[in-house]
């Protein structure tokens, strides 16, 4: 750990229209921190356009200010927050996107509250999603109603990767040892004094997000897995009932035919039972079915990335 350096942590895929941007926002945030070096740790995370070059640019101009870890490819986001931590070697270490919706600015009262005012971490939510497509913000506030509903590990609604942790805490993020790896559940989970600050959506500095909608509901579905068994308990509540109310209608049918005799079977409403049950079938195998790839995943212990080439204060100092 080195003394009185903030690491900002900056998971980067396919970013060359903002890095630039994002360091000069740096370098003016910089000004209102004196007592605070301030470094930025880039995590190319097998970025397709020239995001690497880019980079390499800003670390050439800023070789005390500016360092890089680049993957072999694409691991994705959670790989490049962990290689990212794992790396980092200031007193305080920051999580930021590079499209500038995450405000460097308020580096500053982060850095405040934690220093004066003793919290462990300092992280951000927004208050609106103005900008945002409709339907997603409805899916993400919808998310976060749901996991907090089944999951023990409360998350604040609309809250970001975006926070100032302390060294201590991302001590405690790292030594959790599993592969399958869900952020903002995990600094929930690991606890510490924390506070949340509110600000309102900032629109991207430029380029377009990598993120699709059907990641990120992926993205929610594997949160719900990694921190609640509810889905499997709903599953088994689900199968529970409708045995019995299929019990029930067994019965039914066996007293109606014992005393009003044999009817003519309905094959259009067998087929609908039959259809129907089969889907729900699936529906419940495909919940377990991703509790246990998730075990699968566990067991093969594979790393979460593989990094092509870096330069970082922990590569010069070993």
């Amino acid at each position: 750990m080195t003394s009185n350096i903030m690491t900002i942590v900056v998971p980067s895929y396919n970013e060359e229209d903002t890095l630039e941007i994002f360091m000069d926002t740096i370098l003016e945030t910089q000004k209102k921190l004196p007592s605070v070096f301030i470094e930025t740790l880039f995590v190319n995370d097998g970025s397709r356009d020239n995001t690497l070059a880019v980079i390499k640019q800003l670390a050439a101009k800023y070789p005390e200010r500016v360092s890089y870890i680049s993957f072999s490819r694409n691991f994705g986001k959670e790989a490049g927050i962990m290689a990212g931590l794992e790396y980092a070697q200031g007193e305080w270490i920051s999580l930021m996107d590079a499209d500038l919706q995450d405000p460097p600015e308020m580096l500053v009262e982060m850095h405040r509250l934690i220093t004066e005012e003793d919290y462990d971490v300092v992280g951000t939510k927004r208050v609106n999603r103005e900008g945002e497509p409709p339907v997603r913000s409805f899916f993400a506030n919808l998310y976060y109603k749901l996991n907090n509903v089944i999951s023990d590990v409360k998350l604040e609604e609309g809250v970001r990767d975006y926070r100032l942790m302390t060294r201590e805490v991302v001590d405690a993020v790292l030594s959790l040892p599993e592969r399958n790896r869900f952020s903002k559940g995990i600094f929930s989970w690991v606890g510490y004094k924390v506070k949340y600050l509110d600000y309102y959506n900032v629109e991207r500095s430029a380029g377009d997000s990598s993120w699709s909608f059907t990641q990120l509901i992926r993205y929610a579905f594997d949160g719900i897995i990694s921190f609640s068994d509810a889905p499997l308990t709903f599953a088994s509540m689900l199968g529970l009932i409708i045995f019995i109310l299929s019990s029930i209608y067994g019965i039914y049918i066996i007293v109606k035919t014992v005393l009003l005799g044999a009817t003519t079977p309905g094959w259009p409403s067998l087929a609908v039972l039959i259809v129907g049950m089969g889907g729900l079938q699936l529906f419940c195998l495909g919940i377990v079915g991703k509790y246990v790839a998730k075990i699968f995943n566990e067991t093969k212990r594979r790393p979460l990335y593989i990094v092509k080439e870096a330069h970082t204060r922990k590569e010069i100092e070993q």
